[in-house]
């Protein structure tokens, strides 16, 4: 019986690496870094090396490893082929047939979307857990998020599946998005989105309020406020947690999921963002979606290793 499984998070800067047991324990973490020059082509190697030594290390035979699971930031095909991951200077190919190259004894070898791939590590052992459908919203410096149904990541025909920071909430918004459309969920419920959303309304309201003698406000600044009834931050968390809320009840009149999992730094906000976007949820969604839970993430920054591991679970 194969005891192993390495599940691999290839970020802009660092990978992170993860040797589990295969009922979802994880033994070992480790990181080495992302070296992008040359047009990434050391970044799959140096995974195949930092495997093999690890294997070495813990006197692992081959025979005992399920497989390796690996997520990229970029869209990704079914087969494992990457389509343009900016940030690691690669192109278009195929990342399970390279790593089947460099590591041929290892015998599963799966790739995916990191957003989608840390969904289904909340599902596997975090904020989704027992659940087999969920939806993930990932509030960091954008919004990026991850469908997962019946146990297995939507990625969709071109591998958007789960890009709900880019699902439109406000028609009317002028100035774009980076991905050039506008009024994408991005703009207003990710860190930068929600500061450039409060600077606004800080100026468009009245009343005392703790951060307008700050310099430089930052997303952690208008949650700690809110947190301390400063009423215009409220104001600001409230608006936030509509767009949430209404881009959750068009994902939950799409795909009804059985829990939404709110992630990343945004969500250390906690109740405070919690309670704002169920508000407006139970406002917009379908009649009986509207007490479908919204939890808060638990895996963290581990969210991509237990997610490639359970890819080739």
């Amino acid at each position: 019986m194969r005891t192993y499984a390495f599940g691999v998070d290839i970020g802009g800067t660092t990978i992170k690496m993860g040797l589990f047991k295969t009922d979802g324990t994880l033994l070992e973490k480790w990181e080495i870094p992302t070296r992008t020059e040359l047009d990434g082509v050391n970044i799959l190697p140096d995974i195949a090396k930092a495997v093999t030594l690890k294997m070495k290390e813990k006197s692992i035979p081959t025979y005992e490893v399920k497989g390796i699971g690996i997520d990229v930031p970029g869209p990704v095909s079914e087969d494992g082929t990457v389509y343009k991951c900016v940030n690691l200077g690669w192109g278009v190919f195929n990342v399970v047939d390279r790593m089947n190259e460099l590591l041929p004894t290892i015998p599963n070898v799966a790739c995916g979307n990191d957003a989608n791939v840390a969904a289904l590590g909340e599902m596997w052992m975090g904020g989704g857990k027992g659940h087999d459908s969920i939806a993930m919203f990932t509030l960091g410096t954008g919004v990026g998020g991850g469908i997962v149904m019946n146990g297995k990541i939507v990625a969709g025909s071109n591998g958007a599946g789960g890009e709900v920071g880019h699902m439109c909430v406000n028609p009317s918004e002028t100035v774009p998005c980076a991905c050039g459309n506008y009024g994408c969920l991005e703009q207003y419920a990710s860190a930068t989105g929600i500061v450039r959303m409060g600077k606004l309304m800080l100026e468009a309201l009245d009343g005392p309020s703790m951060l307008r003698g700050m310099e430089d406000i930052s997303a952690k600044d208008i949650c700690d406020a809110a947190r301390e009834g400063d009423e215009v931050a409220l104001s600001i968390v409230d608006r936030c947690g509509e767009y949430l809320g209404r881009a959750m009840s068009a994902v939950g009149v799409t795909m009804d999921p059985e829990v939404y999992v709110i992630g990343g730094g945004m969500s250390r906000a906690g109740a405070v963002l919690i309670d704002a976007i169920v508000k407006y949820f139970e406002r917009y969604a379908f009649h009986v979606s509207k007490s479908t839970p919204v939890v808060v993430a638990e895996l963290g920054n581990d969210a991509g290793i237990y997610g490639c591991a359970r890819l080739i679970l």
